[in-house]
């Protein structure tokens, strides 16, 4: 009888792993994989720039090609895009824009921030062949396994990329189900997708799109205004029978939901800017932070984060969205009390997984760098 070769179960190759890691490092393996193809890795997950193409007068889609490494996500999320310039690693989060594909390949959609320096690094100087870093997929304003009932999307800036993830996804299994997305932007140069989403919305009766204006004059084929009960009602009559996702700006996010959480079927939300502060001028003085792994002390002031505290005094935890969503940023917190900087709420408690963006010290601290 022949032998018939046989895949490496998933245990067979983590030992496999583990003996090669004893002779050779995963850093050194990078490094010489990388000479041979630019995304070969020992285990980061890395893409290579496919593609590029303009949307708006400020805002870029990047196609790229993930390595082995990268595990997938669900339309709505987010991961962490890491790239080097001058020299440092510079992190943030994205959505990604497209639906799963055949090849692989994913796409994420960036806006030009003035002073971002990634984003401008993404949308003015990274070129096709470029390798970005990637994380995991993280965010929780995704569809259901199986959708059902009507759907009302409401967008506002880039809080149309996670929304075009999904609608491209319902698209490619013939839209199942009605959705209706309403889109806000300051003026007609700064929209995106809007020929692709009219030319679905012309071919699939269960899609509908209308665009908003909030500076710009309306047009005849844009309404105009910001988001209120008056547009809501002259676009989705039927809000009560409709499950609602929103995502854009906090004031935007929170104006959807005082508008349609107790009208809707269900409500679920992201915003791509952290709210107002609590009490922000509530602390002052300063705390002594205590870095438990190389014993270094930091004086630092209250009411700041503690990711900006730390990079402040030449430290560079690992970070991503900023906004206490992806835990990148997520450290030990050995002793003391901290402060969320959104919420008010005090934690004196030690903690496995303190996110430093959100949180402030309210005392003096230990924790796990």
């Amino acid at each position: 009888m022949n032998a018939v070769a046989t895949p490496a179960t998933p245990r067979r190759r983590s030992l496999l792993k583990r003996l090669a890691r004893t002779l050779v490092a995963p850093d050194t393996f990078d490094f010489w994989a990388s000479r041979l193809h630019p995304i070969w890795s020992w285990e980061r997950p890395l893409a290579r720039i496919v593609a590029r193409q303009a949307e708006s007068s400020d805002t870029f889609s990047l196609l790229l090609q993930p390595n082995r490494h990268w595990q997938g996500f669900r339309p709505g999320q987010h991961l962490n895009i890491g790239a080097e310039i001058d020299g440092t690693l510079v992190t943030r989060s994205y959505s990604l824009s497209d639906a799963p594909r055949a090849d692989g390949r994913i796409a994420i959609t960036v806006k030009a921030i003035p002073g971002g320096k990634l984003s401008q690094h993404l949308c003015h100087a990274a070129k096709p062949g470029d390798v970005l870093m990637l994380g995991a997929a993280f965010g929780d304003m995704t569809l259901p396994e199986t959708p059902e009932g009507a759907w009302l999307f409401l967008a506002a800036g880039s809080g149309i990329t996670p929304m075009m993830a999904m609608i491209r996804a319902q698209a490619a299994l013939g839209m199942p189900m009605p959705i209706a997305l309403a889109y806000w932007a300051r003026s007609r140069d700064e929209l995106c997708f809007v020929d692709e989403l009219r030319a679905l919305a012309a071919r699939q009766p269960n899609f509908r799109v209308d665009c908003v204006l909030t500076r710009d004059d309306a047009a005849l084929d844009f309404r105009h205004g910001r988001i209120d009960a008056t547009l809501l009602s002259a676009f989705a009559p039927d809000l009560h029978q409709r499950r609602v996702f929103a995502c854009g700006p906090s004031g935007f996010v929170e104006s959807a939901r005082k508008l349609t959480v107790d009208r809707a079927v269900a409500f679920h939300a992201e915003a791509f800017t952290p709210p107002p502060r609590v009490d922000a001028d509530a602390d002052s003085g300063s705390v002594r932070i205590t870095l438990a792994a190389s014993g270094r002390t930091l004086d630092v002031p209250r009411g700041v984060s503690l990711l900006t505290a730390l990079e402040a005094n030449g430290l560079k935890p690992a970070s991503g969205c900023r906004m206490g969503l992806c835990n990148t940023c997520a450290c030990g917190k050995r002793a003391g009390s901290t402060r969320h900087l959104y919420t008010g709420d005090i934690e004196n408690e030690p903690v496995s997984a303190l996110r430093l963006c959100v949180n402030s010290a309210g005392s003096d601290l230990i924790l796990d760098l």
